[in-house]
């Protein structure tokens, strides 16, 4: 009982006051330099990914579902393979899956900027 509470507790000071708090903060490298910088629109690629609008998720930011997409798969023939399912077999980890990353993050950085600069496309 004493556990719900401290976590109900916490939630409530999260919600009510951090939450608040960087709503109100500018993002620096936006104010500085006038374009996004390669993680703008994570967090809310991320609330529309909990809120199940996927390709509004790949709009704010494709990182979020492709990391999503690749850890979960991970952990789900992962947990399968280990579990004794013989018919799955875990995926092994590969650097494409960064190197994938990083081409998804860079693209995404030029394309926005190119959206805001050229058509003034705001995200």
């Amino acid at each position: 009982m004493t556990a719900l509470a401290a976590g109900s507790a916490a939630a409530a000071v999260y919600f009510g006051v951090v939450l608040e708090y960087f709503k109100t903060l500018p993002c620096v490298f936006y104010t500085c330099l006038g374009i996004y910088c390669p993680g703008c629109g994570g967090t809310r690629a991320v609330a529309a990914l909990l809120r199940g609008r996927f390709l509004e998720s790949v709009w704010y930011h494709p990182i979020v579902p492709y990391s999503v997409i690749l850890f979960g798969g991970f952990m789900l023939t992962q947990g399968l393979a280990r579990l004794g399912v013989r018919q799955i077999r875990g995926w092994k980890f590969h650097n494409w899956y960064l190197y994938g990353a990083v081409v998804v993050l860079v693209c995404n950085f030029l394309i926005k900027n190119l959206l805001l600069w050229v058509w003034g496309i705001t995200i």
